[in-house]
């Protein structure tokens, strides 16, 4: 699944929205969620003549292009020493100056997209991703990500009344939201600070250094499978371990057996000591949001998918849309895919008899925990139905 990048190359200065005016609708357009809950919206840029696809990340400390996106419309380029940092690597990148772009009923002028390859992205998600939108679009406006409608209302800077039933955040907030959670397992608690990504696919991420200092996960009533699985961030792909934590509670909402993502942090994205990790939107998808950064503040009432089951599903089974193929690219040592002796470069025709090469509609039906799917594959040209066993992290 997709990690947050933080964006280390927007330098634009912060400052507290002083306006005594009321907030004002500007517009209200829908949006898709993705594998994760990822939020996609459409935008246009001006000079180029498709709608494309970005994600709304505030994980994202400005705003980028994909690079192919970049070389097909001819973008001009100006090369810059300044980096990016993701969980899979950091490197310097070059920005798409002075830009124009408009979503519906708004345009935004005077945007520095800075430049990534997000090829692998679109093959997590199964779409092609043109961009990212972060913190230079999201700093101007308040606003209001509705999970129930999806729908994306953004209002003008002012005061503005949040609806009732929520909670307040009061994030630390430079470019990136920094908001204090608690981890709890058996009589172990930690408080620590956390991002707060709606761009990362997933529920928590910790590194393995901040497991270790803290000793959350050692003490235990019952030992927790630690299970290896890939995950996919700005740099490629990289091995990480997923288990679960006994309660995380963000706010005054508290949630029990949370998919925690662990991983080796070489190059600190995830800032520890000053923070322990990253909290991602298959966690923040079961509130509404309401992002008002220039009252540093966020706004988040449970909706009606606070109380969905986490995905506990397990199949080592790593597979992405390549060519318009759903093909396995990787499979988990010991997992029920090497058992069931799946191949990397299988290509997956079927499951349980639907033909749709739609790769979130195959991820949600690999997910039905103690089932055996057949799966319908092409190896060599050769066609072989095989049966998979999906286990559970619990």
């Amino acid at each position: 699944m997709f990690l947050f990048h933080v964006a280390a190359a927007q330098t634009q200065p912060y400052g507290l929205d002083t306006t005594t005016r009321d907030a004002v609708l500007i517009t209200r357009f829908p949006f898709k969620q993705y594998y994760g809950g990822v939020v996609v919206v459409s935008a246009r840029l001006e000079g180029v003549p498709d709608t494309l696809q970005f994600i709304l990340d505030t994980g994202s400390a400005g705003i980028s292009l994909d690079t192919g996106t970049c070389v097909h419309y001819g973008i001009k380029l100006t090369p810059t020493e300044r980096v990016v940092r993701g969980v899979g690597g950091s490197k310097k990148v070059s920005f798409a100056m002075d830009r124009t772009l408009t979503l519906p009923g708004l345009q935004v002028d005077s945007l520095d997209f800075h430049v990534n390859d997000y090829e692998l992205i679109s093959q997590v998600y199964g779409l092609q991703i043109d961009g990212i939108i972060g913190y230079s679009l999201l700093s101007k406006y308040i606003v209001q990500v509705d999970y129930d409608t999806e729908l994306i209302s953004i209002y003008s800077k002012g005061r503005f009344s949040y609806p009732k039933g929520g909670n307040l955040l009061r994030p630390s907030l430079t470019l990136i939201p920094i908001v204090t959670a608690q981890l709890r397992n058996g009589k172990m608690q930690n408080n620590s600070r956390y991002y707060f990504d709606t761009g990362a696919g997933m529920c928590l991420l910790l590194s393995h250094q901040f497991v270790k200092d803290s000793a959350i996960l050692t003490s235990r009533k019952k030992q927790r499978k630690v299970i290896q699985t890939e995950a996919q961030g700005l740099g490629g792909k990289m091995n990480m371990d997923i288990t679960t934590i006994q309660e995380f509670r963000i706010g005054s909402y508290a949630f029990r057996n949370v998919p925690v993502y662990l991983f080796d942090d070489v190059t600190n994205v995830t800032a520890y000591p000053f923070l322990g990790g990253m909290v991602g939107n298959d966690l923040l998808r079961r509130f509404n949001l309401i992002l008002n950064y220039g009252r540093k503040e966020i706004y988040i009432i449970p909706n009606s998918h606070f109380r969905d089951q986490f995905d506990y599903s397990y199949t080592g089974l790593i597979i992405y849309l390549i060519n318009g193929r759903v093909e396995v690219t990787d499979i988990i040592k010991g997992s029920p895919a090497e058992k069931a002796g799946f191949k990397k470069g299988d290509i997956i025709v079927a499951i349980n008899n639907s033909f749709s090469s739609n790769l979130q509609q195959y991820r949600d039906m690999l997910k039905n925990i103690g089932t055996r799917p057949t799966l319908l594959i092409m190896r060599d040209k050769d066609l072989l139905l095989k049966k998979i066993q999906i286990k559970s992290i619990l």
